[in-house]
């Protein structure tokens, strides 16, 4: 029997608590659903108001009117970026050299640049990893040190004054750093046992050719114009100091990479992609084409980016002395830190993430190693 007290109901109390918390159970349920079904709900309205990521308006790209540019030369020349970019404007810039083409590029005048490795680590180092990604190769080799035909040997050099094209710059970087190995100082002062004057390539000729410089360290043409026109001689070519240990390609080095402001990748990686695509359609028109053809188109592109087309002796020499090439050798990319920090022109720091080369992997279709330092 159920005993029954006076004020209560004849429900088990049992019974009851149960139903309550079902009820309370049923309510919590409803809440929870709710929650979820609003989050589900901002996220999508999240995701249709974040853009997808859109072919750039414009793509500003800076290179210099040398022979180790010949991609950007032959690529503009040919019409290969214009037509891989599609609707995207092209616009362009030269520079004399690298350091002042990243300024440009951290600064947002220009969103990639052809451009020496040695800048390049400098601007990764110094933003911490933010500012470019190198995304191909350019050019190998094409750089000299080369100097007055008294000059026989290192040791003839303490005292002297030689060029760079610029504080920093890789060539300037291989300068400082070869100089070291044979025992000499170098402030980026200009002081030491050999000075060394960042100058403009044109007026680096000009000045050997006045007798106001012993030797300058530059890529082509420059070289073979210092060689052919002003009677200079080759002291080291800097193919011979690359033992292949690196990139596994003795006698290669990176004078000419591809480089990319990482914030406008990110927005915008079909443009980069597009760019890619013209890039690897320069290189390898410069593999493939006839010679006579070749120098042509390259000395109307120069005529059109530095003003003056070069003597056909000039590009004969310089392009003996570079490989045009997709592979940015990122195995080297240890050592050229290196040579930097010694040289007093970079920061020790991890490089780590230097490099993304998917796009230009999946473009070519080949699988370029990032040597641990990015991705691939």
């Amino acid at each position: 029997m159920t005993r029954i007290v006076a004020g209560e109901s004849a429900v088990p109390k049992r019974k009851r608590a149960i139903e309550a918390a079902l009820a309370i159970g049923l309510v919590l349920l409803i809440a929870v659903g709710a929650v979820v079904a609003s989050t589900v709900s901002r996220n999508t309205e999240a995701q249709a108001a974040a853009p997808s990521p859109t072919p750039a308006a414009e793509l500003k790209l800076g290179y210099f009117g040398n022979l180790t540019h010949a991609p950007a030369l032959v690529g503009l020349n040919q019409g290969f970026f214009e037509k891989n970019l599609g609707s995207t404007k092209l616009s362009t810039e030269t520079f004399n050299a690298g350091p002042a083409a990243i300024e440009a590029l951290n600064a947002g005048a220009i969103d990639a640049a052809y451009i020496g490795p040695n800048p390049a680590i400098n601007s990764f180092v110094k933003s911490q990893g933010e500012s470019v990604s190198v995304i191909a190769g350019a050019a190998a080799g094409g750089a000299q040190l080369v100097v007055r035909p008294g000059i026989s040997s290192a040791a003839d050099l303490k005292g002297k004054t030689l060029a760079s094209p610029q504080l920093g710059g890789t060539q300037d970087v291989a300068l400082r750093a070869w100089l070291g190995t044979q025992g000499y100082k170098t402030n980026v002062d200009g002081s030491g046992d050999v000075a060394i004057n960042p100058t403009e390539n044109a007026q680096a000729l000009k000045l050997f050719q006045d007798g106001k410089l012993d030797g300058a360290w530059l890529p082509e043409p420059w070289a073979s114009r210092l060689v052919l026109q002003a009677g200079a001689k080759v002291l080291v070519d800097e193919k011979d100091l690359w033992d292949g240990s690196g990139s596994g390609k003795p006698g290669e080095f990176p004078t000419t990479i591809l480089i990319v402001n990482k914030k406008f990748a990110a927005a915008h990686p079909d443009t980069v992609k597009a760019l890619l695509k013209g890039h690897t359609e320069s290189v390898a028109w410069l593999n493939e084409a006839p010679a006579a053809e070749k120098t042509a188109v390259i000395n109307t592109a120069l005529q059109e980016s530095a003003g003056a087309a070069l003597p056909a002796d000039v590009i004969d020499r310089s392009l003996k002395n570079i490989v045009f090439t997709v592979d940015p050798l990122a195995g080297t990319y240890p050592k050229l830190l290196k040579d930097g920090v010694e040289a007093g022109t970079t920061k020790q720091a991890d490089i780590n993430g230097l490099f993304d080369l998917r796009a230009l992997n999946e473009v070519a279709g080949e699988s370029i190693s990032a040597a641990g330092l990015g991705q691939d």
